[in-house]
């Protein structure tokens, strides 16, 4: 018996669906998708871009050093809300390692979650990942908003939002390295 090329997309379209639903396969299925489908992120048009308010952000340091987000100032910042049990904030944290391990001693990244600090420590254990991550101490500075996870900001030096990504990207990529290169030789 010989099985066509429509046959065999059928079952495996049909597994993948009986794995979705099955709870301890579907959030690894969410994330390989999510990385099939993650694209890099498009930057703000110069003249919609909007201007943080303030950078008076207290922020507790889990992994590191507390700060206020004062000292950012002037700075290119990458910021990124996430959290351990978001399949999409999993899908993209290795092109965000990637970029923080590329660019952690000229941009502040500053990773916020509200995770609790076991979650935490073993999801950085596991997957081997050493970003800085912050929990908010207080309000967050406006246009910022961190209630959809995840959400990725790039800010130039003047405090313009030139990059403000709600769901998965490509973080390691060519247009986003681009974007970096130009913010930081402003």
């Amino acid at each position: 018996m010989k099985i066509d090329k429509n046959k065999i997309t059928n079952i495996i379209f049909v597994i993948i669906l009986v794995l979705f639903f099955i709870p301890s396969t579907r959030g690894m299925i969410q994330i390989v998708l999510t990385r099939i489908f993650s694209f890099s992120p498009s930057v703000v048009q110069v003249d919609e871009r909007k201007k943080i308010n303030s950078y008076d952000w207290k922020l507790h340091g889990v992994n590191t050093e507390s700060i206020n987000m004062q000292t950012a100032e002037g700075k290119v910042i990458v910021l990124n809300y996430w959290a351990t049990w978001c399949p999409p904030c999993i899908a993209e944290m290795p092109s965000l390692q990637k970029l923080y391990t590329d660019y952690g001693d000229k941009v502040v990244f500053l990773f916020v979650t509200t995770d609790d600090d076991p979650e935490l420590h073993k999801f950085m254990n596991d997957k081997h990942y050493n970003y800085p991550i912050y929990r908010s101490l207080s309000q967050t500075p406006h246009p910022f908003n961190g209630e959809k996870f995840p959400t990725t900001y790039v800010v130039d030096k003047k405090g313009n939002i030139v990059i403000d990504k709600v769901g998965a990207a490509d973080w390691n990529s060519s247009t986003v390295r681009k974007v970096l290169d130009e913010l930081l030789a402003e």
